[in-house]
C-alpha cells in the first residue's frame, strides 16, 4: 500500500518501544512495521526521537479569559505536544450550561481549533438540571461542577440537592460527573479571618485552604456517587490524602477517577513564596512532603491522569495580588510546558519507561473520558503523534509562550527533552519551531452520549 504519511522513529507502543515506522492512510494508523519497508507520499524520519501517541490534556480553560480562546490555546497546546484537549465550561461571560450554548461553542471550535477538542458542560447553580440530557445529546464530553464558589453565575457552588439530582441524570447519560472539590464555607471563613488580620502574604493562600478543605469536599462527592451510582471524576487533586480516600471508594466499587496537575507534582508551597501570584492556583501548592508523596502515588498508578488546568491570566490579573495574594487570579498557563516538564522529571530523571509515560499522558485520559481512536499507537487509531527529542535541552522562556499569559513559575527552568513535532490525524500542526496548521484544521470530539438529531432550543 502507498501511504499518505510515514512516521519513523522510536515508536512508543502500549507494551514497549520499538524502532520502526507507522503508515498513515486517511488520517488513521494502517500499518506498524519494525523495519523500514513502507512507501508513502511523505516521510517524517525522527531518528532517535520518541514517537509517542498524541498527548491529551483533559483540563484546559480556553475562555475563562476571553483574550485566550481556541486559536491561541490550541496553538499553544500543539507547541507543547498536545494533540487533543478537553475544554472546561466556565467561559466568561456565559458558562456552558445549556445545549444551545454548547452548540454555539461547537460551531466556533470547528472554525478556530488547530487540534482536536472535546467540550465539558456544567449546570446553573439552581434549576439547571433539565439541561443535562440535552447537553449530553449535544455532545458534552463530561459534566463539571464545583463545591466552591468563585462566582455565583460563572463558577458557582452547586447545592447538595442539585448535585444529587444532577448525578442521577448524568448516570443516565453514561458520562462522568466531575468536581472541583473544595469546602466553600471553611475557605471563605478562613480567608475572611486572614484578610481582617492583614495576613496577606503569598503563603496565606495555602494556609486558608488547608488539606481538610479539599478532603472534606471530596469525601462528600464520593459518598454522593456511592449512593447515586454515577461515574465520578475528581479534578486537580493537590494532596495525597485525597488519593487515599479515592482508593477506598474504588475498593467499594465506586467508579471514580482522578487527576492531579503538573504544578502539584513539580512544585510545593515554597514556589508560591518565591514567585507569588504567578504560582497561585486552586487548590494551592502544598508542603514539600505532600508533593513528594503525590509523586509516589502517581508512579504507583494511584492517579489516573495528569492535566495542566491551563488558566491563562495576564499580568494585570496576577500583579493585582503582589501585596495581597487574595487579589490575584488563580491558575497558570500549562498546555505548552506540561509534557516537556513531566517528560524530563519522569523519563529522564527517574527512569519511568516511555510506555508508562504514554499511559499517563495519552491512553488513560482517552479511556477515562471515552474518546475513541485516541491515546495509543495502534491499528485503526487516529494518526496523532507527539514527537520528543530526549537529547535536546532548552530553557522555558515565559515571554515566548504562545498563550496570552506570559507568566510562569517555570520561567528559565532548564528542561531535558523538547517537542520535535506534533501531528494530528496525519497532519503536522507544529514542526518544532512554528505552528504550521491553520485554524479549523482541528475537529470537535463529541461525548459518548452524542445524538446527531439534537437541535438548539
Amino acid at each position: 500500500m502507498f501511504y499518505d504519511l510515514i512516521v519513523r522513529g522510536h515508536l512508543v507502543l502500549e507494551d514497549g518501544v520499538i524502532f520502526g515506522e507507522v503508515g498513515v492512510k486517511n488520517e488513521t494508523i494502517h500499518h506498524i512495521a519494525p523495519v523500514s519497508s513502507l512507501l508513502g507520499a511523505r516521510t517524517l524520519d525522527f531518528g532517535e526521537c520518541y514517537v509517542f501517541p498524541g498527548m491529551i490534556d483533559a483540563h484546559v480553560h480556553c475562555f475563562s479569559n476571553p483574550l485566550e480562546g481556541f486559536v491561541t490555546t490550541s496553538s499553544s497546546a500543539a507547541a507543547g505536544g498536545i494533540t487533543t484537549m478537553l475544554d472546561m465550561p466556565y467561559d466568561l461571560p456565559a458558562p456552558i450550561n445549556t445545549a444551545a450554548l454548547l452548540e454555539q461553542k461547537i460551531e466556533r471550535l470547528n472554525r478556530e481549533a488547530l487540534i482536536d477538542i472535546g467540550l465539558w458542560a456544567t449546570i446553573a447553580k439552581t434549576g439547571g438540571t433539565d439541561e443535562i440530557i440535552p447537553l449530553a445529546k449535544a455532545g458534552a464530553i463530561a459534566f463539571k461542577m464545583s463545591t466552591f464558589e468563585t462566582d455565583p453565575h460563572r463558577f458557582p457552588e452547586i447545592p447538595d440537592s442539585e448535585i444529587m439530582r444532577a448525578m442521577a441524570l448524568i448516570r443516565e447519560t453514561g458520562l462522568r460527573a466531575a468536581f472541583h472539590a473544595e469546602n466553600n464555607e471553611l475557605i471563605k471563613s478562613l480567608t475572611k479571618e486572614y484578610r481582617d488580620a492583614g495576613r496577606l502574604y503569598a503563603r496565606a493562600h495555602m494556609e486558608t485552604r488547608p488539606p481538610v478543605t479539599e478532603t472534606s469536599a471530596v469525601l462528600k462527592v464520593l459518598e454522593f456517587a456511592y449512593w447515586t451510582g454515577v461515574k465520578v471524576h475528581v479534578v486537580h487533586v493537590s494532596h495525597p490524602r485525597t488519593i487515599e480516600l479515592i482508593k477506598r471508594y474504588k475498593d467499594e466499587q465506586v467508579d471514580v477517577s482522578c487527576e492531579t496537575c503538573y504544578p502539584y507534582l513539580l512544585m510545593d508551597v515554597s514556589a508560591l513564596e518565591r514567585f507569588g501570584p504567578a504560582a497561585k492556583n486552586n487548590p494551592p501548592l502544598r508542603l514539600a512532603q505532600d508533593a513528594a508523596k503525590l509523586w509516589q502515588q502517581q508512579q504507583s498508578g494511584s492517579i489516573d491522569i495528569i492535566t495542566s488546568d491551563h488558566a491563562p491570566w495576564g499580568a494585570d490579573r496576577k500583579e493585582a495580588g503582589k501585596d495581597n495574594i487574595f487579589l490575584a487570579a488563580s491558575g497558570m498557563p500549562g498546555v505548552e510546558i506540561m509534557v516537556p516538564l513531566l517528560f524530563d522529571r519522569a523519563v529522564i530523571q527517574e527512569g519511568v519507561p516511555p510506555e508508562e509515560f504514554a499511559k499517563w499522558m495519552a491512553q488513560s485520559p482517552a479511556e477515562v473520558f471515552g474518546i475513541p481512536g485516541k491515546g495509543k499507537i495502534e491499528l485503526g487509531f487516529d494518526a496523532d503523534f507527539t514527537v520528543i527529542d530526549p537529547q535536546q535541552s532548552w530553557r522555558i522562556d515565559q515571554t515566548k509562550l504562545l498563550s496570552h499569559s506570559k507568566l510562569s513559575p517555570f520561567h528559565q527552568h532548564k528542561v531535558q527533552g523538547k517537542i520535535r513535532h506534533t501531528i494530528v490525524r496525519g497532519k503536522s500542526v507544529y514542526d518544532g519551531e512554528r505552528i504550521v496548521a491553520q485554524p479549523g484544521s482541528g475537529q470537535f470530539i463529541a461525548g459518548a452520549a452524542y445524538k446527531r438529531e439534537v437541535v438548539s432550543s
